[in-house]
Order: C-alpha cells, then sequence, then structure tokens
C-alpha cells in the first residue's frame, strides 16, 4: 500500500476544517463553564458586521475526546487497529481504575504519579535539580514518552511533580466553533407527582414541582478545527518510524472522532457534513481504513527498534489513601 500521508513529508502544519451540523433539527448545546455559562463572543470585525460566535468544544474537551474516540470502553482496550501502543494501566486488588488515556493529566495522574512505579519513571528521565545545564528534553524526556504513552507526545504534559521545566505542548488540538449564532430559549418543569408546593422547604430537597431554564443554540455554521503541528513532531527527535506512527495516529484520531465521536452531549448530537484541509493544499485526507490497515504495520515498526516498553501496558499499584 503507498504510504496515504506522504504529501505531509517536510510540510510544518497540517490544518483541517470539519463543517458539522445536528443530526436532527436545528437546535444544539455547547459546553458550558463554571461562574460564565455559554462561551459567547464576537468575531473580528475585519471590513464587515462582527457576528456573534459560541465556543461549542474547547482544547482541552476536544483533546479528551479524540482519545476516547481511539478507546474501547466495552473490552477496556484499545480499538483493534492500535492494539500495541503503550500506556499506563492504574489497577486495585479488584482490577483498573483507571489508565493514562482517559486521565486528565495523562502520566502526570494523580494515580499514576501516587504509585512506586512514577520513582522508576522519574530515574529514566533522569532530571537532576542540582544540573547547572538545561533539560535536554529530546534525549531525556520524549523517549520515554513514547516508551510508556506516546499518547503524551500528541496531547501534551506537564510533570510539574518533577521539575516545572518538564513540558510539552500538545502537539495535535483541536476545538469547535459556531458563527451566526441565535440563543434558543426553553425550559421545562420537574413534577412532584404527590404534591405541586411539596411543603415548606421541601423544594430544596427535590420534592414538589421545581421549573427551570434553558438555552440551547442554533447556527449558520458550526465548523471543527484540528492542527497537527508536524515540525513539533519531528522536532522529537524518535527517528523515522516513531514520526511516522504519530502523524498517522494523530490522523487517525481526527478522522475516528469525526465518525464516531460527535455526539457531544444529549442535546448536542452533531455529524460531519464535509472536511477540507486548509494546508498544505496538496494533501487529501486518507480513508479510515486505509489507516487502519496501515497502523498495526507502523506500530510493528517502532516495537521492533525497541522505543516501546514491554509488555507496552505497563501495570502499577494504586492503593487509597
Amino acid at each position: 500500500m503507498s504510504n496515504p500521508l506522504a504529501d505531509l513529508v517536510n510540510e510544518p502544519r497540517l490544518l483541517l476544517q470539519a463543517r458539522l451540523r445536528p443530526v436532527q433539527g436545528t437546535r444544539f448545546q455547547p459546553t458550558g463553564f463554571p461562574n460564565l455559562g455559554a462561551a459567547v463572543y464576537k468575531s473580528p470585525s475585519g471590513n464587515g458586521k462582527p457576528k456573534d460566535m459560541l465556543l461549542v468544544e474547547s482544547a482541552q474537551s476536544v483533546a479528551n475526546r479524540l482519545e476516547a474516540a481511539c478507546w474501547d470502553e466495552n473490552a477496556g482496550a484499545w480499538v483493534e487497529p492500535l492494539k500495541g501502543l503503550p500506556y499506563v494501566s492504574v489497577r486495585d486488588q479488584d482490577g483498573e481504575i483507571t489508565n493514562s488515556l482517559l486521565e486528565a493529566h495523562r502520566l502526570n495522574s494523580a494515580y499514576i504519579e501516587g504509585t512506586d512505579w512514577f520513582a522508576k519513571f522519574k530515574d529514566e528521565i533522569g532530571y537532576d535539580s542540582k544540573s547547572k545545564r538545561p533539560l535536554d528534553l529530546r534525549k531525556m524526556l520524549y523517549p520515554v514518552l513514547l516508551k510508556y504513552d506516546p499518547n503524551s507526545l500528541l496531547h501534551g504534559i506537564f510533570l510539574e511533580s518533577i521539575a516545572g521545566v518538564l513540558r510539552s505542548p500538545r502537539a495535535l488540538s483541536g476545538f469547535i466553533e459556531a458563527e451566526g449564532i441565535n440563543v434558543a430559549a426553553s425550559g421545562g418543569v420537574k413534577n412532584d407527582r404527590l404534591g405541586a408546593s411539596g411543603g415548606e422547604g421541601a423544594s430544596k430537597k427535590g420534592f414538589g414541582n421545581v421549573p427551570y431554564a434553558r438555552d440551547e443554540f442554533t447556527a449558520e455554521a458550526i465548523v471543527a478545527y484540528f492542527n497537527l503541528d508536524l515540525a513539533e513532531v519531528r522536532g522529537f527527535g524518535l527517528g523515522k518510524a516513531a514520526e511516522n506512527l504519530l502523524i498517522a495516529l494523530a490522523v487517525y484520531k481526527i478522522l475516528r472522532f469525526l465518525q464516531f465521536g460527535l455526539r457531544l452531549r444529549s442535546a448536542c448530537d452533531l455529524e460531519l457534513e464535509n472536511l477540507t484541509v486548509t494546508r498544505p493544499d496538496s494533501f487529501t485526507p486518507p480513508k479510515l481504513a486505509d489507516l487502519e490497515k496501515e497502523l498495526p504495520g507502523l506500530i510493528a515498526a517502532v516495537a521492533k527498534a525497541g522505543q516501546f516498553a514491554t509488555p507496552p501496558v505497563t501495570v502499577v499499584k494504586w492503593k487509597a489513601n
């Protein structure tokens, strides 16, 4: 099979945008933020009138969803084409409780950081707080991240408990915006079949009828944006096999998310309308099925080079305080 990502050789960025639409009707519910609610803002005016904009999904949320789209929740494992990729599994006496793919801070999760294994991980990185020289990330950090959790190279990590300088920004990022928005205000009531008033102070306990307001939105356009920093991936200095794998894995995550991961909330169920490449314009996205055939060989090549942990799933023991 020809390399479906050959057109990305020597390119610094891969920029994609996906036009989305609700699977039914016109309304959708965006993400909400504490003490803020929906993130509504104005577009830059340029030469025309600013448009009302809405952040439907933040960069940190899209990162989590790109990871989740590649995890088989029923099997508790990678989806089939990604079997053999390393990650860290956190277990107690009853089995797995979480892992580095599902944790918000990945390898810096408190559930991983609090295990005996984390001291070994720290030693492998080799950070010396007394050293007068800057840490060589290419020699010390990136190979260890590839060994135990290559996902952290794509989605970024900050190992502040080891040192404040041990960080790597996201090589793969994304967000979803809506433009030309309008509020679709509605509401409802939780009915109490035994009594509408519920008695004195009962509503605080959930008794009685409890009305509520709800804001959803309509939009002229909903667009998901994805940015793969190819220059950063090459800058890891991990060799051609690892580089090819990370790029293919990133594109696979995007395509799989767009096909299987767009039910963002109960009232935000979207589907792909079209996918376009804004940079480089010579690139045509491969089909998901083609990447599924390609990925096992790419994973095997990096494992053969001895760059993955053996076995690929590192099991650590968690003991609750």
